[in-house]
């Protein structure tokens, strides 16, 4: 079943939840629809409509946790030039299947770390910039969630 969230609701209330099958009409209201979390194409991945004065617009909502660790994940020219350790953690859950890397090892951007096996399917990790290894958490074999520590760059 879809939930709606009105903002700026004509009964006064700043926030107000509706049935947004019940055809009532609010207008000049932002109407938010969608499923619970952890349901539709992606887990942590809510699809939402937003209505605006007419308006029909929609996106996909995801947790600012899951976005964050994303957005490390996928550092790119910028994370070239950070100093100080890097935590490279995992983003999808799986069972470590290789680590080409020990500690005091140095490693360049791009230069494969380790490699996780996820649904049959082997994903290889790679340094997202240069560095020295400076702690390896996991070795062939473990299981690991997405955020979990793999390994930490200097």
């Amino acid at each position: 079943m879809k939930r709606a969230l009105v903002v700026d609701h004509p009964t006064g209330d700043p926030v107000a939840e509706v049935d947004p099958g019940s055809g009532a009409s609010y207008r000049g209201a932002i109407v938010l629809a969608g499923r619970p979390s952890g349901t539709g194409p992606a887990r942590g991945v809510v699809p939402v409509e937003v209505v605006v004065d007419g308006w029909r617009f929609e996106f996909d909502v995801e947790d600012a946790d899951r976005a964050s660790l994303r957005a490390r994940a996928m550092t790119g020219r910028d994370a070239q030039t950070q100093h100080g350790p890097t935590d490279v953690r995992a983003i999808i859950p799986g069972r470590v299947v290789t680590v080409g890397v020990v500690p005091g090892d140095v490693v360049t951007s791009g230069q494969q770390l380790l490699t996780v096996e996820a649904m049959k399917m082997q994903n290889e990790l790679r340094s997202p910039r240069d560095g020295t290894v400076l702690r390896v958490a996991v070795e062939p074999g473990a299981t690991v969630e997405p955020g979990d520590l793999l390994l930490v760059l200097e």
